[in-house]
């Protein structure tokens, strides 16, 4: 049996009439009525008089009948408690964000969210995209914002903004002269990186066209922070890589070692992921409002899609 049969046993019910229960459930008699001959063979026994009229239930169907109402009855509880998580922007909402992002943005996201929506929590902690899908289709959080795209049956992805690759460039390194970076002349052994678990590494690595020739790297240091790498290019030749939104954060001083790449449109696209059965639909929406809040109109162009760089 199933809800839509419940449905028509309640119609008929009511109705006490086939004909006037199928136009009440907008279908056609023959079909309200085969489904419900398909539940009484299903349960062997008659739930309905035929020969009375109007048309009365078994004593057994009474029974029935009254138990359907109050399985409906439940089900539109549920109904209402889903259509309450969906449209109010309060409660909970557990949200990761991978290391190369969360520094200057979750700040700016607490900051909208404790003065236009003060009911909502949000619960935020740094991970690892891996570590975040894990969790996601565990639903152990609610969403991740990270570097996408992301391709997976179970996750639905909101493109929030698209921030483009600055170089990093030591003062010891002749690099420094250079008002502009040739991307083609970038010496992988050169560029300082972050450990293996962040994407922007991978990103980075694709940049450089360096994937096979990893195994001639000359690396001494890995780091698992930006603003380490930068400390490290600060007092040693060589270059980092970094974001766009990380690039507008620092200081003058280091705004000095910035160079921005030679004709090189390349960018990384920072989403919100979802799993596919979450259903705090309004909690989400309302996240990406407030993250395109806090982002430069010029770094929310669709067109820059085209530039992304895979992870």
């Amino acid at each position: 049996m199933n809800i839509q049969q419940l449905e028509y046993l309640i119609a008929v019910d009511d109705f006490r009439h086939f004909a006037k229960a199928a136009e009440h459930c907008s279908v056609t008699q023959p079909t309200l009525s085969t489904m419900i001959q398909k539940m009484e063979e299903e349960l062997n026994v008659k739930i309905f008089n035929r020969s009375r009229h109007p048309i009365e239930a078994t004593e057994i169907g009474k029974q029935i009948i009254n138990q359907a109402r109050i399985s409906i009855q439940q089900l539109n509880k549920i109904k209402k408690i889903v259509n309450a998580e969906q449209t109010t922007i309060s409660g909970t909402f557990r949200l990761s964000v991978i290391p190369t992002i969360a520094p200057y943005l979750v700040p700016q996201m607490l900051s909208k969210q404790y003065s236009q929506f003060p009911e909502l929590e949000l619960i935020i902690k740094e991970q690892t995209t891996g570590r975040i899908m894990e969790q996601l289709l565990l639903e152990h959080i609610d969403g991740a914002i990270l570097a996408g795209p992301i391709q997976h049956e179970d996750i639905i992805s909101f493109p929030l903004y698209y921030e483009k690759f600055y170089a990093y460039v030591s003062p010891l390194d002749k690099m420094y002269e250079d008002k502009e970076i040739d991307i083609n002349k970038v010496d992988i052994s050169k560029v300082w990186l972050l450990e293996n678990v962040h994407c922007l590494r991978g990103q980075i690595e694709r940049l450089c066209k360096a994937r096979s020739n990893r195994q001639h790297s000359t690396i001494k240091f890995e780091s698992g922070s930006i603003d380490t790498l930068l400390h490290v290019v600060d007092m040693n030749p060589g270059i980092t890589i970094i974001p766009e939104m990380h690039a507008m954060g620092l200081s003058e001083d280091k705004q000095d070692c910035l160079r921005p790449f030679k004709d090189f449109n390349a960018v990384r696209e920072v989403c919100l992921i979802v799993n596919k059965h979450n259903a705090k639909t309004a909690i989400q929406d309302c996240i990406v409002d407030i993250i395109k809040q806090s982002v430069p109109k010029s770094m929310q162009n669709p067109s820059l899609k085209e530039f992304v760089v895979e992870l």
